[in-house]
């Protein structure tokens, strides 16, 4: 590892991280609620920083930190981070998106259950006292296709997940075809997904190419109604789009774990409408950004990175 100093915790971790660090020489200081503003004063005398969604690691907060070597992510979203400019000034990067795949896998396959078996739906129902039982006749998901965007850590855990059901599973990987295994039907193109599924998940990281990737020209080129799962990033959908075709009877349903802005409370107007209207169907089941958040992960995200760190220096 490399000299001893410093790391910002900026992020819920395990203790085998802290553990790991501190065993080694590092001082943590622990700043979980952090700011962005709060951090450029923590991290100047830096050498790591431990990080989530909370801190922006941008050109200016890495110019802020002179005697930073290397960022941890909890997790696979990079975005948060100015790669190309932290290689210029030599730090190294990692994620860990091998300790909360699983968490994610078994997250999209519930909440597809849920929808299709109407779980939280009429479980609300007897909540106020209303027994509809036709009315809440499931479908099950054995005999579908499934098409899964985005082959990496998330997408071949679900895959994993399913395979158990009796789906025909088709799988579309712009940048690691070569990783979609020879169970998996390897789709070369999206065209099979917008002839064939019944679902479509999506697990793809936010980049300027999948900024609304799925949008009313996606949903357009499926043939039949379909339901769509996103628990990779919520900018990666278009909201407008998902309500639009929900309304229209394009979409069967949407399990949405993330969303365009969030929380809540910091969502334009349009946007909370939008979802409260959804919400408010039994074709929409939504979380709040918890797919890879679980106490195993925790720990998983936590010792991946402790373990990259040691390799790397």
């Amino acid at each position: 590892m490399p000299e001893q100093g410093k790391v910002l915790i900026a992020a819920p971790v395990h203790a085998v991280l802290l553990d790991g660090l501190k065993a080694t020489g590092y001082e943590c200081v622990m700043r979980e609620n952090i700011s962005q503003d709060i951090a450029y004063g923590l991290i100047a005398d830096c050498v790591g920083v431990i990080t989530s969604t909370r801190l922006q690691l941008d050109k200016g907060l890495l110019d802020a930190a002179p005697w930073l070597k290397w960022i941890g992510r909890m997790g696979s979203g990079m975005e948060v981070i100015d790669i190309e400019y932290a290689n210029k000034k030599e730090i190294a990067c990692f994620s860990s998106p091998e300790g909360n795949s699983n968490a994610v896998g078994e997250h999209a396959l519930g909440m597809l259950l849920t929808l299709m078996r109407r779980i939280t739906w009429s479980h609300n129902e007897i909540g106020q006292g209303i027994w509809h039982r036709e009315e809440n006749r499931g479908t099950e998901l054995e005999g579908k296709t499934v098409g899964i965007i985005g082959y990496g850590h998330a997408g071949s855990s679900f895959a994993k997940k399913l395979q158990g059901f009796d789906v025909r599973i088709l799988a579309y990987d712009k940048y690691r075809p070569d990783a979609i295994p020879s169970n998996i039907i390897k789709c070369d193109d999206l065209r099979p997904i917008f002839e064939q599924a019944d679902i479509v998940s999506f697990h793809v990281p936010l980049a300027t190419d999948t900024m609304h990737y799925f949008n009313a020209d996606f949903i357009e080129k499926m043939r039949k109604p379909f339901i769509l799962i996103n628990s990779s990033r919520g900018t990666v959908v278009d909201t407008a789009a998902v309500y639009n075709a929900i309304n229209d009877g394009k979409i069967a349903g949407a399990c949405l774990d993330v969303f365009e802005q969030e929380p809540l409370s910091k969502m334009e107007t349009g946007l909370q409408q939008m979802i409260a209207e959804m919400i408010a169907s039994p074709k929409v089941v939504t979380t709040p950004h918890i797919a890879g958040y679980t106490f195993e992960a925790l720990y998983k995200m936590s010792k991946v990175l402790l373990d990259k760190i040691a390799q790397h220096f």
